[in-house]
């Protein structure tokens, strides 16, 4: 089905929440087993935009990875963080296709670009939930009642790094870290642990009070907890979360001198 707006899109999702899904670029279906009877297409409703607007960064959520990845307007901002982050997801023509509200809105445990979007100022738009941070939105269940409509970051000029471990170029993250700083106050994310990502409050600590790069790395190890799956187990996830938080810290403070 193609609405021709959000509210249309709405009253059609509300008409049977368990049976319909909210569709972009369609990449991420083959990762679940839900049933679907109705699918509500959003490609109509002009949600591949990207905007400077008032202070933040508005994403529509029919972005796709691509355009995160080769876009002035994100690339030019906090290090390239965005565009760092998305360019090992499969392949360029994959990338082409996924978009940000499909990986954001199903919080999936390996998704890159959750993890950078917690190392910064990020809310998320919903269009019966209204304006929420990101953090928030994460550590919600999944209910598929309402629609993601944009993704919105703080303009803010914050220095950023990120850092992952494939096993091969184009696979999931083993682990990725995420860190910024602005003004002296600093933000840790890691994801893929396998779970969803994280904000470290402890390494972020540890910085703020100039313990140093390395101390945060440790307080990240300790502070989150870490699982095993097919790709490593938990112990190595919390060593590799020592090391590419320490180095992901010590890139922004190279980047601030």
């Amino acid at each position: 089905m193609f609405p021709e707006s959000l509210a249309e899109a709405d009253e059609l999702l509300q008409r049977d929440v368990r049976n319909t899904a909210v569709l972009g670029g369609c990449c991420w279906l083959k990762l679940g087993r839900r049933r679907i009877s109705r699918a509500i297409d959003l490609t109509r409703l002009g949600l591949n935009q990207i905007e400077v607007k008032d202070g933040w960064l508005e994403l529509g959520a029919c972005v796709t990875l691509r355009q995160l990845e080769t876009d002035p307007a994100v690339t030019s901002r906090f290090d390239n963080l965005l565009g760092q982050a998305v360019s090992h997801i499969v392949g360029v023509q994959f990338r082409n296709c996924a978009t940000l509200g499909g990986s954001v809105f199903s919080r999936f445990g390996f998704s890159d670009l959750t993890c950078a979007l917690l190392a910064l100022e990020t809310t998320v738009v919903l269009y019966r939930g209204g304006e929420v941070p990101l953090e928030e939105f994460m550590a919600s269940p999944i209910a598929f009642d309402d629609i993601l409509v944009k993704v919105r970051v703080k303009d803010d000029g914050r220095r950023a790094a990120y850092e992952s471990v494939r096993r091969s170029s184009t696979d999931f993250p083993t682990l990725a870290a995420a860190v910024s700083c602005l003004e002296g106050k600093w933000k840790v994310s890691v994801g893929a642990r396998p779970a969803r990502a994280m904000l470290s409050a402890q390494a972020a600590a540890c910085l703020d009070q100039g313990q140093g790069p390395e101390a945060a790395g440790e307080a990240a190890a300790h502070e989150l907890t870490y699982g095993s799956d097919l790709r490593a187990g938990a112990d190595y996830r919390r060593k590799l979360a020592a090391v590419l938080v320490r180095r992901a810290a010590q890139t922004c403070m190279e980047g601030n001198r």
